[in-house]
């Protein structure tokens, strides 16, 4: 059923007037048969001025109780009907919350329909900034949160759109420096919705902005402008440009990762959402309208603001920071000293001072460790009984499998510093994927050794056409690896044998 008296049609309107007057139907009647539902009936006659159309012709248990809602909602017009119901229950009503809500909601007093006037521009003068909220990306084992930003020159319309995973401050101030830079120049003043990242606090018209978005409009000489409160009418263009979006570039969208998602939008934003028409002049296309914007726009400073995640951290006893819920690796030496660690969208950077003491790519996973092999192999070196530990747990993090070979061999007896060795020398050979593989096969066989693991590898070669691997490499060893074998002439050998036919 329609329940609304703005979704009906006029034909359907007109139907619900003739019938009540013309053929003296009722309410509930009319409703029935034309599949509304009976408060659109009222509604609409009411607004033909059938006042008996508005409520019940036999007395109503809330009649008693209408001049405490009326008066109630003069005083206070948001009050939630809950409250009202409390308020009637305490004063001895009975009835059910359910219709004391209706009878709330035909007695609550509407707001004034508010007209707004049109909003223009002059050219490079405004930009409107916000984000857009596009659903979840799983990276890996972490469920990230797709963030669209976007900002808008206001006169040309023209769009830069660019994907994170975050909404927090080091991506707003990137997604500034990408637009300007992707713009060419800097609008005057940058309109923003009351955002976290552009406004800490506002008590009506103070407000105290983000210290960070006040270096960055030092450093671009740009106004920083919130729109008012409940007032996104104001910011208007950013919205309809994030709806036009949704429909027109992400809706049905596949990519295969974030890099891909923002090579589409930029060809999207660059081609198809540039050839539209501007709204300022049907004759012109964004595209044109940009060009002769862009003149117009403030110069880009010399060099670009930094926009890396900075933060002071203090390291433990462990070779790693956390951040954004990852380790990663730092030399032994800068344990339990006071650190920097700069993040960017691909890089993390670990400062001692000046110096530079450790660099990782950035991973968006969650409880991931990433590490630097020269960070821990001398603190394996130094600590020789955390060897078999360190190559169980490299192990463990590459080959899952092999947390249930190690108990089976550790039940058997066999050494399992011996096997963790030869486990490694198999992971370096062939691969994770490759032992993993084999070691579930030989689990699911029923025999957990390390033979029948070899096994299971020289059978995976067999079937690529690739020769079995020779046994054990050499002892590093430079008597054994260094020497040069001269082969001696077989000249020698042939004297000899002319030397027994001569006898």
């Amino acid at each position: 059923m329609k329940d609304g008296a703005s979704m009906l049609s006029q034909e359907l309107e007109a139907d619900i007037v003739r019938l009540y007057h013309a053929e003296k139907w009722k309410v509930g009647t009319i409703a029935r048969q034309l599949g509304v539902h009976h408060s659109a009936v009222r509604r609409v006659l009411s607004q033909q001025g059938v006042s008996q159309a508005r409520r019940c012709t036999r007395a109503s248990i809330t009649d008693p109780f209408i001049p405490l809602i009326v008066e109630t909602l003069e005083k206070y017009p948001r009050l939630p009907a809950s409250r009202l119901w409390q308020m009637a229950k305490e004063r001895g009503y009975p009835g059910a919350r359910d219709y004391f809500r209706t009878v709330v909601a035909r007695y609550r007093p509407r707001p004034k329909a508010e007209a707004y006037l049109r909003l223009r521009t002059l050219a490079a003068e405004q930009a409107q900034v916000d984000w857009g909220h596009f659903g979840h990306q799983q990276i890996g084992n972490a469920r990230r949160p797709l963030m669209a930003f976007v900002m808008v020159l206001s006169y040309s319309r023209a769009i830069f759109l660019r994907f994170y995973l975050s909404a927090k401050m080091p991506c707003f101030l990137h997604g500034h420096v990408s637009a300007f830079e992707h713009f060419g120049g800097v609008a005057r003043v940058l309109l923003y919705d009351n955002l976290k990242s552009a406004v800490l606090e506002r008590k009506g018209d103070a407000i105290r902005f983000h210290p960070t978005l006040l270096e960055l409009s030092a450093h671009y000489r740009f106004e920083p402008r919130p729109c008012a409160p409940y007032r996104g009418n104001e910011k208007g263009r950013v919205e309809r440009a994030i709806r036009y979006i949704r429909s027109s570039f992400f809706s049905g969208r596949e990519f295969r990762d974030l890099e891909d998602l923002n090579q589409q939008a930029f060809e999207w934003s660059q081609g198809y959402a540039a050839e539209r028409r501007c709204p300022e002049d049907e004759a012109l296309t964004v595209r044109e309208a940009f060009e002769q914007e862009r003149s117009k726009l403030l110069e880009l400073p010399d060099d670009a603001f930094a926009v890396d995640e900075r933060l002071e951290v203090t390291s433990s006893k462990l070779p790693y920071l956390r951040f954004d819920l990852n380790d990663y690796s730092i030399p032994a030496g800068c344990v339990r000293k006071p650190l920097v660690l700069l993040a960017s969208l691909t890089q993390v950077r670990i400062l001692d001072g000046s110096e530079v003491v450790a660099e990782h790519s950035r991973c968006f996973e969650r409880r991931r460790v990433i590490e630097d092999p020269a960070h821990i192999r001398e603190l394996v070196e130094h600590k020789r009984k955390a060897r078999m530990h360190r190559g169980l747990d490299r192990l463990q993090k590459a080959v899952p499998a092999s947390a249930p070979l190690f108990e089976a061999l550790a039940e058997q007896g066999v050494n399992l510093g011996a096997a963790t060795t030869a486990l490694l020398r198999q992971l370096d050979r062939v691969g994770a994927a490759d032992l993993e593989h084999a070691i579930t096969e030989a689990l699911q066989r029923g025999t957990p050794h390390l033979a029948s693991v070899r096994q299971v590898l020289e059978t995976q070669r067999y079937s690529r056409g690739l020769p079995p691997t020779v046994g054990r490499h050499l002892p590093q060893d430079e008597r054994v690896q260094g020497p040069v074998v001269k082969p001696h002439s077989l000249g020698d050998y042939d004297a000899i044998g002319r030397e027994g036919d001569d006898g």
